[in-house]
This record gives C-alpha cells, sequence and structure tokens, in this order.
C-alpha cells in the first residue's frame, strides 16, 4: 500500500497551486469543477509522484490552530544544505519560519514554514 495523495481545504486555490508550483515544481491537472456542488480541485503531482489535492468550495469555516486532526505535510527537498537553501528562499519571499532549520530529537533535519493560507509545511532531509 502507498499514501495515494492528501486533500487540502483552500480559500484561494489559484494562489495555492501557483504556490505549489513555484516552490515544489509539481505539475498540476486542469482545474476540475463540479457545478452543481461548486467543488473545485486540482491534483498537484511531486517528480517522485506524490500528489496533493487542492480542493475549494462556497462556505468552507476557518480552520483553528493545534485542533485535532491534520498536523503538517513533510516534503523531502534533498539534503541539508537544500533544506537550508529552501528556508532561506521562504523567508526571503516573506513566508514565516516557525522552526528551524534544525536536528529534531527523533533525528530529522527540519525546517517548518506555513504556505500562504497557514498549513504547515515541514521541508526535510530525503
Amino acid at each position: 500500500m502507498k499514501l495515494e495523495h492528501i486533500a487540502i481545504w483552500v480559500k484561494d486555490i489559484e494562489k495555492m497551486k501557483a504556490f505549489y508550483e513555484k516552490y515544489f515544481n509539481v505539475s498540476s491537472t486542469d482545474l476540475y469543477h463540479n457545478k452543481k456542488t461548486g467543488f473545485s480541485s486540482y491534483f498537484l503531482t511531486f517528480e517522485e509522484g506524490s500528489r496533493i489535492e487542492l480542493t475549494t468550495k462556497q462556505h468552507l469555516s476557518n480552520r483553528i490552530a493545534e485542533s485535532l486532526g491534520y498536523a503538517h505535510i513533510a516534503i523531502a527537498v534533498g539534503d541539508k544544505t537544500a533544506v537550508d537553501t529552501f528556508a532561506e528562499k521562504f523567508v526571503q519571499d516573506g513566508f514565516p519560519l516557525l522552526n528551524g532549520p534544525r536536528t529534531t530529537g527523533d533525528g530529522y533535519y527540519e525546517a517548518v514554514i506555513q504556505d500562504p493560507e497557514g498549513n504547515l509545511i515541514e521541508l526535510t532531509t530525503g
């Protein structure tokens, strides 16, 4: 078995798609839109096959930080130098660096940033 994809509810689907394309070199499907439900989505595919589905519809509730449920996604960007480089790039572009780069107690080398809508992304070694 493998994890096929994760889905993220987003407010601004085009902005979020552009973010993942710019920083993580994903390829995107065409926009899917269901006229009956108002649901729209893009599937974003990483070079090694992992996928994120960006989803949106009207009347989404705001997120509550640090509530039960999914906490973050981790994206392996390469070695320690790559983690450092990605972290620096995000800071230069105005995204908050919440933690790191550092080696965690469980042995990961990571930096934690937020995407444009506040979702946490761990940039890790491969």
